[in-house]
């Protein structure tokens, strides 16, 4: 929220575009009904306090292959010939 700079009432955004990833143009608007002024900023990024954590995650740990299970056909008998 921005005040109006020309009566220090509370000035909310109607529309805003991107100058660039760091820079945002707003139209305002007061909301002071006997004001109505309607002015422009621009929000920018001047200094980064904290950047995101990357997560680095752990080599994965080689593991001994898994022998394929045997099963034994349904249709094999015992009493084979």
């Amino acid at each position: 929220m921005m005040r109006c700079p020309f009566c220090r009432t509370a000035a909310h955004v109607r529309t805003s575009r991107y100058m660039s990833d760091s820079v945002k143009e707003s139209y305002l608007q007061c909301q002071n009904v006997h004001c109505s002024a309607t002015f422009k900023t621009h929000e920018s990024i001047f200094e980064v306090i904290r950047s995101p954590v990357v997560d680095e995650k752990p080599a994965p740990v080689p593991t001994a292959p898994v022998a394929p299970r045997r099963v034994k056909s349904c249709y094999s008998s015992p009493f084979r010939h």
